[in-house]
């Protein structure tokens, strides 16, 4: 490739990392929106309070997308000194974003459950702490490449 066309794709890696994992984030919150307006819905026809602990579960999902940023930030300084790393964006952003989709599918039968019951946000939130994990993992091993990286 040209040098020129090389250089307007250098900021792709930090694109992809950001880009994917908030679309995780957003497909996950999403899932997890729709299961809580269903069960608040189920609750107001049933003449039952509605728990509003419903909406901690749908935000679950969208801490990834900080993960994503503080990835981002941190290539930032390698992309500057001419090393783009779009292979580490495409595949931690991947894995962090899938992490929040997954996570907004478990508040969503979390929703479901709480609506149903009332009961068990603790164990629900347990779950959900478990899915974040691998977005944790994935940025924390992806910072320590990036530093190994930058010498």
């Amino acid at each position: 490739m040209e040098t020129g066309v090389l250089m307007q794709f250098k900021d792709l890696g930090l694109e992809l990392v950001l880009g994917l994992s908030a679309l995780g984030s957003a497909a996950g919150a999403g899932v997890a929106g729709m299961a809580a307006i269903g069960a608040w819905k189920k609750n107001f026809n049933q003449n039952k309070s509605a728990s509003f602990l419903l909406v901690a579960l749908v935000g679950a999902p969208l801490t990834q997308t900080i993960y994503g940023n503080i990835v981002m930030t941190k290539m930032v300084e390698l992309a500057n000194k001419g090393q783009y790393l779009w292979g580490i964006g495409a595949f931690a952003g991947m894995a962090i974003g899938l992490s929040a989709y997954f996570q907004g599918r478990c508040s969503a039968c979390a929703c479901d459950a709480m609506g149903e019951t009332g009961k068990g946000f603790g164990n629900y939130l347990a779950v959900l702490g478990i899915v974040e994990t691998v977005a944790l993992f994935v940025m924390v091993f992806t910072l320590i490449i990036i530093g190994k990286l930058s010498g």
